[in-house]
This record gives C-alpha cells, structure tokens and sequence, in this order.
C-alpha cells in the first residue's frame, strides 16, 4: 500500500508510462480508422511523453515540485498532434496541482488527475465524446470518490484505472466512426496504458489486462503505415540503453533469474548485487519491461534510458544549432510567416510567397510544439502568422503561440492549398486583425482534392475499401476508392469541378510522376474547360496528388 507520492516516485511513474507507450505505439496506431497512411496516435504519444523522460532522467531523486514542472515543461515544448498536445495538457494540470507540495496523498493526487482533466477540456473547443477526453475524465472522477474512501494513492489510481477501461470499452459506441469500425478510441487507448503503467511503477505490479475488448487488426503490410521506429541502427540490436539501481529489500528474489530474463529482452546485461541494492545495465527495446522486474526487487533508486538510434542521429555538432534557434530574432518588421509544409515543391511555393521559416511536417510528420516555436522566434518580425496546414498540427501551433513572446497568429489551414491561399491573400497595408480575417476565408474558398492509397482493408462512409485501392478525398472526406488510378482521379476531377473554375493547381508526390501528373491535367481540363491549370511538382509525401480549385 502505498499513501503518498514523492519526486523519485512520480518520476519512476512518468519513465515507465512513457516506455511503455514507445512499446505499443504501433498498436495504438493500427487503432486509426481512417485507412490512408499515418502514424498519428501512437507515435505522438510515444514522442511527447518521452521528450518529458529524457528530462526527467537528469535528476537524481528530484522534488515532486521539480519532477512535475520539469513533466510539464517538457511535455509541453514535446507536443506532437492534437493527442500529444492533450496528453501534455492533462499533466499540466496534474502538475499545476502538486507543484507546491513536498509530497501528495492519495486526495491530493485525485485531485490532481481532476485538474489535468479541466486544463485539457479548457484547451480543447468543441471537445468530443468517446474520445482520450472522455475516458481521462471519468478516470479522474472515480479517483475524487475512490480519495473519499482510502488514503491509500496506488488504490485510488486503481479505481481510475478500471473507471478508465470501462470508459475506453463505451468509445467504440460513443463515436459513430469508431462504431463502424469496431475499434476503441486510439488516444484513450494510450491514456489508459499511462496510467496502469504509471500504477506499476508505484506498486511494482505488471498491467494486468490485456485489453480483450480490443479488436484483431489485420497485421500491416511494409507500405500499411508509416513507422517512425525503422532507422539505420548500424551495430545497435535494441534501442534504448537502461540503467537502474533497485532496493534489495526482497532478498529472496533471486538475481540470476533477473538476468537471465533481461537477456531475453535484450543484450549487454550487466547485473550486479550487494546486500542492499541490484545495479542493473541492459539495452532493450522495451524498458518498462526491465523496469518492472527491478521494482519486484524493491523501490528503484535511479532510472537512466537513453535512446542509442535517437543518438545516433543527433551527432554532438547538432547541439549548438539547437541552442542558437532558441533565440528570439530581434524584429526587422512588422509582418513574419512560419508554415509547415513537406515535399521540396511545396516548400519553394511557400518561399516563393514570403514564408520565413519552414517547419517540415504534414501527414505521418506532425512536427512538436518546440519545433514550431523555434520556427516562430526565429523570424524577425514583431507579428508572426503560422499556418499549420495539418488539422492535427493546429493545437501544437496554438501552445506555442502562447509561449512565444511574439504576437502570433495561428491561422486555422488545415490543408497546405489552403495555407497558399491566404498567403495570396495577405496585405502589408492593412492591420493584423484584417489580415487574419482576410487570410481565413480565402483559405475557406479553396476546395482540396488529395490522392491517396489504403494503408488498410477497411469499411470507411458506407464503402468497402481495400488495402492498396487509390482513394479520393475532397476536403478530407473519402469521395471514392478503386484499384483504378484513372477511376478515382476522373471522379474527382468532376466533384471539384462542378462549378466554374478559375485557376487549378495540381502538385504531384509520392508514386506519382510528370507524365501521369499530364494525364491527370486532361482529366481536369475536360471538366474545367476555361480554368488555368499549373502542374507542379511537390514532391508531398503520401499524398500522390494535392489538387486545389479556385
């Protein structure tokens, strides 16, 4: 039993929540219904809450104030789409909660899972149910009436745990899409691992569901989604180097054993004992794993992980570029633009119409708040305007337009022909708040069409799709699919097109090249017969085609 949390403790909480998201992130993903190709949820759970680990991992047996402005700092700089945004809202929250205490009992930390709750729906709109909201929500709930009863923290956040799966379980029937597709809620899915991993690290007791009331995915084929796991590791077998000193205070627990289990998780096990404490060494893939057979042990002393791939990547002569973008640019003018597009072709039409930073990201590359920060401080102006371009990627532009010192406007573009269109729109004459209104409904007048494959066999708006069919949507709804490329680009071509059309734009991507890229021109000359058509070459991942008809 366990009634208070202090610094260590909510530390050790936050590290194995997070490896054990990084651990089933995929899972989380396949939770996706719709079928183009993604790595939303999961992914960007796994990326925010490990960007909040790393930060934590530098602190040896920290204050719970330290533990949970360091969690909130870092979450929130981490951010990656509206899940990670949300997910890093509810531990602002939380912190905001605890921050002044030296330690919290099982009231206190309810009442914190409460304040996490309110902070995230406060940030959200139109917050939906069935959703990571829902199911925080009624966690947070029956943890209030579970501190009423006990004073015992790790049953309290047992209550919640259960109130969390029962909710998870009603999302499939809560949101229409989901109830279709017979799947759970994917960012309520990640939320409930959090915390039963949070409560396995407090009790040193494994997850005991095994979530049965999740549907069988058909397993993913290469193309099926985009996988962000899958770099160039050179000698490195298993990604994360994990060191952790446990307490001996089970000293019957045989340390052999310990070892021999490590070994088949991953490699380089190093595994040293004294009368008073198990050091141990391994590098895995799944670290919550290790974690948890040290806290059989006892009470773990120190947590270190280090991500060896993420290393790899990032050379020491990175870490002074990083440094210097945090600077703020002295302001050489009244208007800046910060847009975050992927391809070469899109990004030089952005060049082209005056954008000053670039943050690369889109569909599968949802770029972190810090990112997009970075980008923001970085242009020298006193006002800044940021089109997101992803509808995923607005609520990180929205956290940090409030952290940067700058005036910003964050312009709701949820499409990259649409962050093209308001910069056509654009006015150095007249004042900002004209120009945000002016630049937001000229993006509102241009319809969008987008080619894309199935990532997945699915049943999507009433249409049985197949995985590898080409699909069409117009203004991110599915218009149609067909193993017939010709098929999907003809009906498109007529949806957009069924009124007068002025000027067309066609840029092609990912599968796609400059004589299909003509034939698909025709298709929209016939229907179109007076518009100006330009084909270029985007070079947009995903995507075959972004068509934009004005």
């Amino acid at each position: 039993m366990v009634k208070i949390i202090d610094g260590e403790a909510f530390k050790n909480m936050l590290v194995m929540a997070a490896g054990a998201v990084e651990e089933k992130k995929q899972e989380i993903n396949e939770l996706n219904v719709f079928p183009v190709p993604d790595g939303d949820t999961g992914t960007n759970m796994s990326l925010t809450l490990n960007a909040a680990a790393t930060e934590l991992m530098k602190f040896e047996k920290p204050t719970l104030g330290k533990a949970v402005d360091t969690t909130s700092s870092a979450l929130l700089r981490g951010a990656r789409g509206n899940s990670g945004v949300i997910t890093s809202l509810l531990f602002r929250g939380f912190g905001k909660r605890l921050k002044e205490l030296p330690q919290a009992n099982a009231k206190e930390f309810a009442e914190a899972l409460m304040e996490g709750v309110n902070t995230a729906y406060k940030a959200v709109m139109k917050p939906a149910e069935g959703t990571i909201l829902t199911v925080s929500r009624l966690a947070a709930e029956r943890a209030l009436r579970e501190a009423n009863s006990t004073a015992e923290v790790d049953q309290v956040l047992d209550g919640a745990i259960q109130a969390a799966k029962e909710a998870l379980e009603r999302t499939v029937e809560q949101n229409p899409v989901l109830e279709k597709a017979g799947v759970v809620d994917a960012g309520g899915y990640g939320w409930v691992i959090i915390l039963e991993n949070m409560h396995a690290a407090l009790t040193g007791k494994k997850p005991k569901s095994k979530f049965n009331f999740l549907p069988q995915k058909p397993k993913p084929s290469p193309v099926a989604a985009a996988d962000f796991s899958q770099f160039d590791e050179g000698e490195i077998n298993f990604a994360y180097c994990t060191e952790f000193i446990a307490a001996r205070e089970d000293k019957k627990r045989s340390v052999d054993k310990l070892r021999k289990y490590l070994e088949t998780i991953g490699d380089c096990v190093v595994a040293v004992e004294d009368d008073e404490i198990v050091k141990v060494h391994v590098h895995t893939d799944t670290p919550d794993k290790a974690l948890a057979e040290g806290l059989k042990f006892g009470q773990l002393l120190t947590v270190k992980i280090e991500n060896m791939v993420e290393q790899l990547h990032h050379n020491k002569e990175e870490k002074p570029q990083v440094e210097a973008k945090r600077q703020t640019a002295a302001p050489e003018r009244k208007y800046g633009f910060v847009s975050v597009a992927a391809g070469e072709g899109i990004a030089a039409v952005f060049r082209d119409l005056g954008i000053d930073s670039l943050v690369e990201g889109g569909q599968t590359m949802n770029p972190s708040t810090e990112d997009i920060l970075n980008a923001i401080d970085s242009t020298p102006a006193e006002i800044v305007y940021v089109l997101p371009n992803n509808k995923n990627i607005i609520m990180a532009a929205e956290q940090a337009s409030q952290l940067s010192e700058k005036l910003v406007y964050v312009l709701p573009t949820k499409m990259v022909t649409q962050g093209i269109s308001a910069m056509l729109a654009f006015d150095p004459e007249v004042e900002a708040d004209q120009n945000r209104q002016a630049m937001t409904d000229a993006a509102a007048q241009v319809a969008t069409g987008q080619i894309t494959y199935a990532a997945r066999d699915s049943e999507f708006d009433g249409k049985n799709i197949k995985q590898g069919d080409f699909m069409a949507l117009v203004e991110g709804k599915l218009l149609c699919n067909s193993p017939r490329f010709e098929d999907v680009a003809r009906r498109m071509a007529k949806e957009l097109c069924s009124r007068k059309s002025g000027f067309i734009t066609i840029f092609y991507g990912e599968g796609a090249d400059e004589q299909q890229a003509e034939e698909v021109k025709e298709l929209f000359a016939k229907e179109a017969k007076n518009a100006e058509i330009t084909v270029i070459s985007g070079g947009q991942p995903v995507y075959s085609y972004i068509v934009s008809v004005e």
